[in-house]
C-alpha cells in the first residue's frame, strides 16, 4: 500500500528547500571564488603569468525575468499529491439475513394480542353475569377468583398477560411457530368459552 507525506510536511520540506539552497549556492560560490584567488595569488608570488578572463567574452545577464514564487512551485505538488491520493472508504456493516426471524410485535403479533385481550374481556363479562344470575364457574382455575368481581378480572388480565409472556419465551428461542400458535390456541378456547355462557345462561 503506498503511503503518502501530510500536506504540511511537504509544505515544510519546499520551504526549507527554498531557503537553504541559495544560500548552499552562494557559499559554494564563495568557495570557487576563494579557490581561485587563492591560486591566483600562489601564481603571482611563484612569478607565473596569470590568465584572466576579460569582460567581453562573458554573456550578459537576463535583465526583467519573472521571480518564481513560492505558490507557483508547491501548487502543482499538491495537486499532484492530491490527484495520487486514494478516496477515503467508509465501512459499511450489513446485518445477515435470517429467514423466520421478525420483531416481537410486528403486525400479526400485534393483531392476535389484540383478539386475545378482547375475547378476554368478552369472557369476564359473560362469566361475570351468569355468576350475577346464579350461574356457575366451570373452570376449577378461575373459580378460585369468581367470588368477586375485581378478582375476575384479575384473572383475565392474568390469563392475557400469560399468554404473551409465554409467546415471548418462544420468540426469544426462536420458536416462532409456537410462537404464534399460543396465540390462536387462547383465542380458540376463549371463543368457545364465551359462545358456550351465552348459551348457557
Amino acid at each position: 500500500m503506498r503511503k503518502y507525506l501530510h500536506p504540511a510536511v511537504v509544505r515544510s520540506l519546499v520551504l526549507v528547500a527554498a531557503l537553504v539552497l541559495p544560500q548552499a549556492e552562494s557559499a559554494l560560490a564563495q568557495q570557487r571564488l576563494n579557490s581561485g584567488l587563492a591560486r591566483a595569488v600562489a601564481s603571482v608570488e611563484s612569478g607565473n603569468p596569470v590568465e584572466t578572463a576579460s569582460l567581453e567574452s562573458l554573456p550578459s545577464a537576463p535583465q526583467n525575468l519573472p521571480v518564481p514564487t513560492m505558490k507557483a512551485v508547491i501548487q502543482p505538488m499538491f495537486r499532484a499529491n492530491a490527484a495520487a491520493m486514494p478516496a477515503a472508504v467508509a465501512p459499511v456493516m450489513v446485518q445477515p439475513y435470517e429467514p423466520g426471524t421478525h420483531r416481537f410485535w410486528d403486525g400479526e403479533n400485534s393483531v392476535l394480542f389484540a383478539a386475545a385481550g378482547a375475547l378476554a374481556g368478552a369472557d369476564f363479562y359473560v362469566t361475570r353475569s351468569n355468576l350475577a344470575q346464579g350461574g356457575k364457574e366451570l373452570n376449577p382455575l378461575t373459580r378460585v377468583f369468581a367470588g368477586s368481581t375485581p378478582m375476575l378480572a384479575t384473572n383475565f388480565a392474568l390469563e392475557t398477560a400469560g399468554v404473551m409472556g409465554i409467546s415471548y419465551f418462544f420468540h426469544k428461542t426462536g420458536h416462532h411457530k409456537l410462537e404464534r400458535m399460543t396465540s390462536f390456541v387462547n383465542i380458540g378456547t376463549s371463543a368457545a368459552a364465551v359462545s358456550y355462557s351465552a348459551t348457557h345462561r
